[in-house]
């Protein structure tokens, strides 16, 4: 048995000014063949999962490429263009399956559709190639997806812990078709609903009630039910909350769990949707909290999501308060990184940090916060993963500088970098558990790590493209109507 196993994973920010060339996809490396099967062994990955179900097969598995990079922009033509070709012209060479470690929101400069781009493109010179593929939660689900591959799986949690055991599911289903012990058959819909990411966390209703939906009628027989909340900073007519069903040769049975959930997505619309406060109640609040750790949730500004990773308002804001004991993940800022290293560690420096990168899709240009502190340390910016979250991946933030202004030491990197995992504070030498704040610019996946050692959340509604103020973005695309952006859709 030969099986080709490809990773092409991005999230796409249509309203995001970072760019996303083919250069961006190099922050754990963009491998093929043996060098990305032992870069991505023993993690938590689709991807490693679709090899450890290949090797027990003791099948040949060719790896024409392994790309992921953090969300941004659409990607670049010439790099979707490189993947896409890699993968069909091992395809074309002939294989007995392919499995496939998606994301589910691709939007590149040639299709708003990826990853169904990609699929069709398979099918086209492989007809009836058995096509598995595993897609994050946040997936934007477009006939595309499903009409071209066997099997689709979503993951179940957000924060993502459970990409292993996506990738295992999806890879499980499609062997068994392939022994013949099953006839997998696949139903898709959706409903007019552009959940907020805020409000998609798998830990708490609403996107919770779904999930144990999902899980109940997998329990009761179904081969695999995923539900995607979708990404809805993507501006495409397929953005928003999807379910996908595969069963046993049972199509009625799909359509009937589909629309339970469906039906249940929809009565739930009005919680799908975030309330936020003004940032100085919500800083002014935190002020007020005594015991720590308290996670300052800066999640307008979210790099995996989309945003810059470089907007001070939150900062700022902590700094005009007076709060103390602050450290804070992170501001990507190569310039400043830069400078501080010409200066060295113990400098005593003044610096304008952030608000390089305007953001036209909001109305904002940049505005840098003048800071004045000493440079505390400085690192390469890499190390490993060791929480339940991509476990075993190393990060690569580039150069990495602390800044300590004495009140609040600010971690200053040269590439984007969400904070889910500890090591982003302790590979440059601060221990989180010994602060009194930890300012995060995340949404959810801050959970994975930091949530077990927090005794506080408040979130900060500062200023971003991963905003959850709607009104903000101007969609164009977009199907309408639907909700919230208007409030009489029906579904």
């Amino acid at each position: 048995m030969r099986i080709v196993i490809a990773m092409m994973k991005h999230e796409t920010n249509t309203f995001s000014p970072v760019p996303t060339p083919l250069e961006r996809f190099g922050n754990r490396g963009l491998q093929s063949g043996p060098a990305a099967i032992a870069a991505f062994r023993g993690t938590n990955t689709p991807f490693a999962a679709f090899v450890d179900l290949a090797e027990k097969e003791k099948a040949e598995i060719v790896v024409p490429v392994t790309a992921d990079a953090p969300p941004s922009g659409p990607v670049h033509a010439d790099a979707y263009r490189q993947f896409t070709s890699a993968i069909l012209d091992a395809v074309k060479k002939g294989c007995d399956a392919c499995f496939l470690d998606l994301h589910g929101a691709m939007v590149a400069e040639t299709t708003d559709d990826g990853e169904g781009n990609l699929l069709s493109q398979i099918r086209r010179v492989a007809p009836d190639l058995p096509i598995a593929v595993a897609l994050d939660l946040h997936a934007n689900m477009t006939n595309e997806i499903t009409a071209n591959a066997n099997v689709v799986v979503g993951y179940k949690t957000y924060p993502h812990v459970d990409m292993y055991a996506a990738g295992e599911h999806a890879g499980r289903v499609m062997l068994g078709a392939l022994r013949k012990e099953t006839r997998p058959t696949m139903v898709w819909g959706n409903r007019p609903m552009l959940p907020h990411t805020l409000r998609m966390g798998t830990h708490i209703p609403p996107m919770k009630d779904l999930i144990d939906m999902a899980v109940a009628a997998e329990a009761d027989g179904a081969l695999a039910v995923s539900v995607f909340g979708g990404f809805p900073l993507a501006d495409i007519p397929g953005a928003g909350l999807s379910v996908v069903v595969v069963t046993d040769n049972d199509p009625d049975g799909a359509r009937t769990i589909r629309d339970r959930i469906l039906d249940a997505a929809w009565e739930r619309r009005q919680a799908f949707v975030y309330r936020s406060e003004p940032l100085k109640t919500s800083v002014a609040r935190a002020k007020g909290l005594t015991d720590g750790p308290i996670l300052l949730i800066d999640h307008a500004d979210n790099c995996a999501s989309g945003g810059t990773q470089d907007t001070v308002a939150v900062l700022a804001e902590i700094m005009r308060q007076g709060l103390e004991d602050v450290a804070v993940f992170g501001i990507c800022d190569p310039q400043a990184v830069a400078e501080l290293i010409a200066k060295g560690i113990g400098a005593e420096v003044t610096v304008k940090l952030g608000g390089k990168v305007s953001m036209p899709s909001i109305g904002r240009q940049g505005e840098p916060l003048e800071v004045k502190g000493r440079v505390r340390a400085i690192t390469d910016g890499r190390f490993k993963v060791r929480g339940p979250m991509a476990t075993g991946t190393t990060i690569s933030m580039g150069r990495t500088v602390v800044l300590d202004t004495g009140k609040v030491e600010i971690v200053i990197t040269e590439r984007h970098s969400e904070p889910y995992d500890l090591g982003c504070f302790q590979s440059v030498g601060i221990e989180p558990t010994h602060r009194r704040y930890l300012m995060l610019k995340s949404r959810i996946h801050y959970r994975a790590g930091f949530a077990p050692i927090a005794t506080h959340i408040v979130e900060c509604d500062g200023v971003g493209v991963t905003s959850s103020d709607m009104s903000l973005f101007k969609f164009e695309k977009i199907r309408r109507p639907i909700y919230p952006l208007d409030e009489t859709a029906e579904a």
